[in-house]
């Protein structure tokens, strides 16, 4: 029906797009995708729906963040970029995916393809950034909470979410930077969406630059942050265990959710990292799409439903206004 049309229409607008011709190719071919004949519609309606759930589910806890003024505490002030970023991840991969499902001929233009890079990329660096500097929040107030207020000033807070959005921007600039000069001897991408690795391999000529960079890049924007996280972490346990029962309950309340939408992210990118770098060819292909695509389309729901039931503020908010309260 209208949704059919609607990307239909989108994928002929980017299609007609002046085309760039980076790499010495107009486009790449996505061969993961397999003929699903009428089951196409089926998966379109359910990805769509998955879509809709995601914006939905985001937005409303945006939203309440920024109208409720007892909510505007750098807690929730950081959740609420966490749940921007999952907008923006979403969105980087829904729109091309809900139109190539539709489509028969898998191909995406050059200029299009490092698009997606840059959304994906720069929201997987967001993302674990965004997660590190919960976790200092959180270590802050469990283990210097008289201290909290001074040391997490509006100041300090907008320069770490400052951060957070710039830095993985100006590394991906850098990173799409090095990879469009690259001469190309193929343009096939065995995966359901663009890749940076994945174009890389393509490559005809030296791409050892490349590979440092992408080292480097993968130390500062995951390692690193990882690294933090898990000390601050420890210094919590350490905090927890020495404290009081009730210094303990609020610890598990606000931390675990925090933790678990980590170990999930991590779960997803390890896996992503392993089917870029080595031979998947093993793993069933239906397993190998859905493992993929995991980190793109179970963290953007995994975050908002987590942290709307585990944290007590978000959740009465919710429960007032699903329920017609004032």
């Amino acid at each position: 029906g209208k949704f059919v049309s609607y990307f239909k229409v989108i994928f002929l607008i980017l299609n007609f797009f002046p085309v760039v011709r980076i790499l010495g190719v107009s486009y790449f071919t996505l061969s993961a995708y397999f003929d699903t004949g009428v089951f196409k519609y089926l998966y379109f309606v359910i990805i769509m729906s998955l879509y809709i759930l995601i914006i939905s589910a985001n937005l409303l806890l945006i939203v309440i963040i920024c109208m409720n003024r007892s909510l505007h505490e750098p807690m929730y002030i950081f959740l609420c970029s966490l749940f921007v970023n999952e907008l923006y991840g979403s969105t980087g991969l829904f729109p091309m995916l809900l139109v190539q499902i539709l489509s028969d001929i898998h191909t995406v233009s050059a200029s299009f393809c490092f698009l997606q890079i840059f959304c994906v990329y720069s929201y997987v660096c967001v993302e674990f950034l965004n997660l590190a500097i919960m976790s200092y929040d959180r270590y802050l107030a469990i283990c210097y909470p008289l201290q909290y207020n001074t040391r997490m000033t509006s100041a300090k807070v907008a320069i770490l979410i400052g951060v957070t959005w710039l830095f993985p921007f100006l590394t991906i600039v850098i990173l799409v930077s090095l990879s469009a000069p690259l001469q190309l001897c193929g343009n096939i991408i065995d995966k359901v969406y663009c890749g940076n690795y994945s174009v890389v391999k393509l490559a005809c000529s030296d791409t050892r630059l490349h590979n440092i960079y992408g080292l480097i890049y993968t130390v500062i924007s995951i390692i690193i942050p990882l690294i933090l996280i898990l000390y601050t972490y420890m210094k919590i346990l350490k905090v927890c265990f020495s404290g009081s029962k009730q210094t303990r309950q609020k610890a598990v309340s606000t931390c675990t959710p925090h933790l678990a939408s980590l170990l999930n992210f991590s779960f997803g990118c390890c896996f992503q990292i392993l089917q870029s770098r080595f031979d998947m060819s093993s793993v069933p292909n239906m397993l190998r799409i859905l493992l993929s695509l995991y980190f793109l389309t179970c963290q953007p729901l995994f975050t908002p439903v987590l942290y709307g039931l585990k944290m007590s503020k978000i959740r009465n908010i919710c429960k007032r206004l699903l329920c017609g309260e004032v």
